[in-house]
């Protein structure tokens, strides 16, 4: 299942997966551009790239900052199943 974490002013959005079975989850972060996207994926909490499409080295640093700064977030929202779920936590 994939989840929305949160939509910046410029429609950057940033979408989490449930857990796999060793726990790490899947983010994806999409800014739309002309004619397609710019998108990274990464894995958490390993932080590991898999997938850069478009953003610049500075672009890419900003965007692993955020993940880092909310890691733990949506590694919990993640491990119930969502945040509309993290309510019960």
């Amino acid at each position: 299942m994939k989840y929305s974490y949160v939509v910046f002013p410029d429609e950057t959005e940033v979408t989490y997966s449930d857990p796999d079975s060793d726990g790490n989850v899947r983010v994806r972060i999409e800014t739309p551009i002309d004619r397609g996207f710019k998108s990274l994926e990464c894995i958490l909490p390993s932080y590991t790239i898999v997938e850069n499409t478009g953003y610049t080295d500075a672009e890419t640093q900003s965007l692993m900052d955020f993940l880092c700064d909310n890691a733990h977030l949506i590694l919990e929202y993640a491990a119930v199943g969502g945040f509309e779920n993290a309510a019960a936590i």
